[in-house]
């Protein structure tokens, strides 16, 4: 059964009746991906979905980099100073982070498991955009590898994309309510 009102997902086992109050304040912040190549992988997230690098911090001496991204309209947001974009990162809703650990650029094939096959786990993550049409169609004249097209299966109005590693990314479009 689709929940689809209040009163329906209230009655879903294992939600709360009421957010507690100490989480009112809570922001779900960042996802965070491991990535084999730092390169096509920051060439897709900011050219191809248009993020923004918002911070990039190197652990040498632990062999891994963190590079935190984010969709804003306008990246003079973004403040400078390290101690002030950290925190700024960390009051973002939606935040990116991609995880590199060193070497592992030069292994052949995929490093990581997409969650995808068995044993399945994570999914994908979702980026909302305004036209799925055209998005689609930008997508496919850059060459992104395609999971699922608009055209495949029954849900016509997503799609799924792949980045450089093979996670999924879905594409949605939300409907108007005018």
């Amino acid at each position: 059964m689709t929940a689809n009102t209040r009163a329906a997902l209230a009655e879903v086992s294992g939600v709360a009746a009421a957010r507690d109050p100490a989480t009112r304040e809570f922001v779900f912040n960042h996802t965070m991906l491991r990535i084999k190549d730092p390169g096509a992988s920051l060439d897709f997230y900011t050219r191809v979905l248009g993020f923004t690098l918002a911070r990039k911090v190197d652990f040498e001496p632990a062999g891994f980099s963190l590079y935190f991204l984010v969709l804003v309209d306008d990246d003079a947001a973004i403040p400078d100073g390290d101690e002030a974009r950290r925190q700024w990162l960390a009051e973002q809703r939606g935040v990116l982070e991609l995880t590199h650990n060193h070497g592992t650029e030069e292994q052949d094939g995929p490093v990581y498991h997409d969650g995808n096959s068995a044993p399945r786990g994570f999914g994908h993550i979702c980026v909302s955009v305004p036209d799925v049409r055209a998005a689609c169609a930008r997508f496919e004249a850059l060459g992104v590898p395609f999971q699922k097209r608009l055209s495949e299966g029954s849900m016509r109005s997503i799609a799924f994309i792949k980045d450089p590693d093979g996670y999924w990314v879905e594409i949605i479009q939300p409907a108007r309510l005018d």
